[in-house]
């Protein structure tokens, strides 16, 4: 079985958290993790640096996949617009790598690493670090990252032991 790499994003319009991880088989091995800091400047040039910061990303990495925490609607609108934007240009700069990208919400992301809808981001980077035997805590969007990466494979994994099922 062939390794394969899948860029996990969480979306800011301030500071994109990044994971990357490789599969091969049953093991899963961190790659690279960080954050896109876009900055407070004019919010088309911080869409801009999302952009390329994914793009460049992809360059380097060569993930085969993508995936990406949706929005979640807060009490301010406009924080709620911005974050779309931002999870726009991510997706963009995937899409321009002719990489697929899925979707996945905040709380079936917290279910799959904490096994909890409702998990805090503290929890979240406490798995993450057990989960890929980190040696130290990544930043809270790091991990946020890493997160979706995860459970894009788990829900990945899963559909295929279902097929799987099925066809017997």
């Amino acid at each position: 079985m062939r390794a394969n790499r899948i860029l996990g994003i969480d979306p800011g319009s301030r500071f994109t958290g990044f994971g990357i991880i490789e599969v091969n088989g049953d093991r899963i091995s961190p790659i690279h993790w960080g954050v896109i800091k876009a900055g407070t400047g004019e919010f088309p040039q911080r869409l801009g640096i999302i952009f390329s910061g994914v793009c460049d990303l992809i360059e380097e990495y060569a993930p085969a996949e993508t995936a990406i925490e949706t929005v979640f609607m807060s009490k301010n609108a406009g924080s709620a617009l911005k974050l779309g934007q931002a999870r726009g240009a991510a997706i963009c700069a995937a899409v321009s790598k002719d990489l697929p990208v899925s979707e996945y919400s905040p709380r079936s992301i917290k279910q799959a690493i904490v096994g909890r809808g409702g998990a805090d981001k503290v929890q979240v980077q406490h798995m993450i670090t057990v989960l890929l035997q980190l040696k130290e805590k990544p930043a809270e969007d790091a991990a946020d990252a890493l997160a979706v990466a995860l459970c894009h494979q788990h829900t990945q994994q899963t559909m295929v032991r279902m097929q799987a099922l099925q066809q017997r």
